[in-house]
C-alpha cells in the first residue's frame, strides 16, 4: 500500500474515533452480533486458507491446529467482549462468580468455566486470573471496564501489528483495542499470512464500513511509516523482541546506541507480546507408563505444535536429577518427536535457528522432518552462556536441564528460581505434576506458583490454553521496562476487562478421560483436541467452533463422538 492509501485510511479513522467511543453500547453489541454471523459463514474459508497457506494436509488432523487458533478462538472472544458489554449495558460490571484472596493477600477471580458449554466441551479445566498486589475483593469492580465509566470519553486510533503465525492472534487484538479499550483500530497484517487479510475484511465488515476499522498490507516499510504516523496514537504488535526494539530505537549503530542508553525514539504508548523461552517444569513423582507416555504427548505437543511456530512453545524441559524415571520420561519423549510425520515450516528463519543451536550443540539428535526435530539433553542449568536459555529459536528445537533438590519441595523451588533467573521471557510456563505429587506438596506447591513470574501458568495444561480462552489474560509478567523488555509488556484477551490483572493460572487434569474417572478425577475431557497426536482434532474442533458461534444442545453429540475417537 503506497502512502496515500495509508493515509486516506488514518484519516477515515481519526474522523469517527470519537464517534466510536461514544458510541452507545447497545450498538456495539449489534455490531459483534454481525461479526459473528459473518465468522459463522467464513469459517470454512479462512480454515481452508489457512491450511494452503501452511502447506498443511487438508481434512488430516493437523487442519485442528488451524480451527483451534482461528475461528474458534475469536468465536471465545466475541462471545466474552459480548458478556462484559451485555452486562455493562444493564449499569453492571460484568464479574466472575468466583472470587477469594489468597494466603499472601493476592486477590484470585475464577474466570473459567462459565456457562454449561464450557463445562460440557472443555470438562476439568479452570482458569483464574491474579491481580496484582494492592487489587482487593472489595474494589475489584473499581478496578475493571475504566473505559466504560467514563462519559463519551475521548476517542483514539491504535496501531496493530499482527502476528504471522497463528491466525486468530490478529483479529482476536483488534477486538480488545475496540471493544475492550474503545480505540479504532489499523490492522496491518504480516507478510506471512496476509493472505487472510481479505477474509479479516470480510469478516469485520460492519466495522470497515462504519469506518472503524482498517488494514493495512506491505512490509518493514509499511510498518515503520504507520508506527510514525502522526495519526496513530497507540500501538500493539505480536512479534518478534527485535522487531519491538528495532521500532523503539531504530535501526544501526544509532539504534544500538538510543537502545545503550534507553532513549526510545518512538514516543507512543506502545505495547507488545513478543514470546520468549518458555519452560516445562516436571515434578517428579511416581508415574505409570501411560501416564509417562500421555505426558510425552502433552510435551511434543507443546513443542511441534504449529511446526513449533509458536510463542509459547516449550523450549526448556526442566527434570530432576534424582528423578528415578527421568531417563524414562526423556526416551518417550525421544519417541514421540521422531514418531511424528514430517511438516513444511513456513515461519522465515526457522532452518537458520535450528542449524544454530546444532551448531552450539553437536550433541543433538535430529529425529526428522523437514526441518529436523531436535533434541538437546543435559544441558548445566549454570551455563552463564547457553543460547537455549537466552534465544527463543521458534523452532523444532527441545532442549532438557536437570536440577538438584533433597526432595520435591526443595526441586521445585530451584525450578522456579532456574525460570525466574535464568530462563529469557515471562509470557508463559507450563508444570506437570501427579495429583498425589501436589496433595503432598499442599501449601509448597501454591507458593511455588506464586514465586513463579509468568503471564500464564499452566498446571497439567500447556500455558498456550489461556490465549485460547479470552476470559483469561495473556502477554507477560508485568515489570518489564523499555530496556529490558524480554517478552513485552501489556496484555490482550481480557474480556473481563480487568486494569490490574498479574498472571492468569489455568489448570487441567494430569489424565484424559476415561482414566480421570479411574483416578478419583470426575473430569471427563479426553485426549485434548489440540494434542498433535490426536487422530480426529479436525472435525473435534470444528464442531466446537461451530457449537460457540451457535451454542445448541444439537451439536453436541457429533462433538462428544469426535472427541471420544481421538
Amino acid at each position: 500500500m503506497d502512502t496515500l492509501q495509508l493515509n486516506q485510511s488514518i484519516q477515515v479513522l481519526q474522523d469517527h474515533k470519537n464517534e466510536w467511543a461514544c458510541l452507545p453500547i447497545p450498538e456495539k453489541l449489534a455490531l459483534l452480533d454481525k461479526i459473528r454471523q459473518r465468522l459463522a459463514e467464513k469459517s470454512q474459508v479462512w480454515v481452508e486458507a489457512s491450511v494452503r497457506g501452511k502447506q498443511m494436509k487438508p481434512h488430516s488432523p493437523e487442519e485442528g491446529e488451524e480451527w483451534t487458533g482461528g475461528p474458534w478462538t475469536l468465536a471465545v472472544g466475541i462471545n466474552g467482549y459480548a458478556d462484559t458489554l451485555r452486562a455493562l449495558a444493564a449499569g453492571q460490571i460484568l464479574k466472575p462468580k468466583k472470587i477469594h484472596t489468597r494466603p499472601d493477600g493476592q486477590v484470585a477471580v475464577q474466570v473459567f468455566p462459565n456457562t454449561i458449554f464450557d463445562k460440557l466441551l472443555m470438562n476439568g479445566i479452570s482458569a483464574e486470573v491474579w491481580m496484582q498486589p494492592g487489587v482487593t475483593e472489595t474494589d475489584l469492580g473499581e478496578n475493571m471496564a475504566a473505559f466504560y465509566r467514563k462519559e463519551c470519553p475521548e476517542g483514539k486510533v491504535a496501531l496493530v501489528l499482527g502476528a504471522g503465525n497463528v491466525a486468530g492472534i490478529p483479529p482476536r487484538d483488534v477486538l480488545y483495542r475496540l471493544f475492550g479499550l474503545g480505540e479504532v483500530v489499523i490492522l496491518k497484517m504480516s507478510p506471512i499470512n496476509d493472505y487472510l487479510g481479505p477474509i479479516f475484511e470480510d469478516i469485520f465488515a460492519p466495522l470497515i464500513q462504519s469506518g472503524y476499522l482498517r488494514f493495512a498490507y506491505g512490509g518493514a516499510d509499511v510498518g515503520a511509516y504507520l508506527v510514525h504516523h502522526a495519526g496513530v496514537e497507540e500501538i500493539h504488535m505480536t512479534g518478534s523482541v527485535h522487531t519491538y526494539q528495532t521500532i523503539l530505537f531504530g535501526n544501526g549503530p544509532k539504534g544500538a546506541e538510543r537502545k545503550l542508553q534507553n532513549r526510545p525514539f518512538l514516543n507512543k504508548p506502545f505495547t507488545g507480546e513478543l514470546g520468549g523461552v518458555s519452560p516445562n517444569i516436571i515434578v517428579p513423582g511416581k508415574w505409570s507408563k501411560a501416564d509417562i507416555r500421555y505426558q510425552a504427548e502433552n510435551v511434543v505437543t507443546m513443542k511441534l505444535q504449529n511446526a513449533g511456530h509458536n510463542c509459547v512453545a516449550t523450549q526448556v524441559l526442566i527434570l530432576s536429577e534424582t528423578w528415578n524415571q527421568r531417563d524414562e520420561f526423556l526416551e518417550a519423549v525421544r519417541t514421540q518427536m521422531r514418531a511424528m510425520p514430517p511438516r513444511k515450516s513456513y515461519y522465515p528463519g526457522a532452518a537458520e535457528n535450528q542449524k544454530e543451536a546444532v551448531a552450539a550443540h553437536p550433541e543433538a539428535e535430529l529425529l526428522g522432518g523437514e526441518i529436523p526435530r531436535t533434541l538437546i539433553t543435559g544441558l548445566d542449568p549454570d551455563a552463564g552462556n547457553e543460547s537455549c536459555f537466552q534465544k527463543e529459536f521458534f523452532c523444532p528445537v527441545l532442549a532438557q536441564t536437570s536440577l538438584p533438590g533433597k526432595d520435591i519441595a526443595d526441586f521445585l523451588r530451584n525450578a522456579v528460581q532456574f525460570c525466574n533467573d535464568k530462563l529469557y521471557g515471562t509470557l508463559g510456563a507450563t508444570i506437570l505434576i501427579h495429583p498425589k505429587t501436589m496433595k503432598q506438596l499442599g501449601p509448597d506447591f501454591e507458593a511455588a506458583l506464586t514465586d513463579l513470574h509468568y503471564g500464564s501458568i499452566g498446571v497439567n495444561i500447556w500455558s498456550a490454553a489461556a490465549f485460547m480462552l479470552v476470559q483469561s489474560t495473556w502477554g507477560a509478567f508485568p515489570g518489564h521496562t523499555t530496556d529490558d523488555i524480554q517478552s513485552g509488556f501489556g496484555f490482550v484477551g481480557n474480556s473481563f476487562l480487568f486494569e490490574k490483572p498479574e498472571r492468569t493460572v489455568i489448570r487441567g487434569s494430569f489424565y484424559p478421560f476415561p482414566r480421570t474417572w479411574l483416578h478419583g478425577d470426575p473430569s471427563f475431557l479426553p485426549k485434548p483436541p489440540w494434542f498433535i497426536t490426536n487422530k480426529t482434532a479436525h472435525t473435534t474442533t470444528k464442531g466446537v467452533a461451530r457449537i460457540t458461534l451457535d451454542p445448541r444442545y444439537r451439536h453436541l453429540p457429533g462433538i462428544l463422538l469426535s472427541a471420544l475417537r481421538g
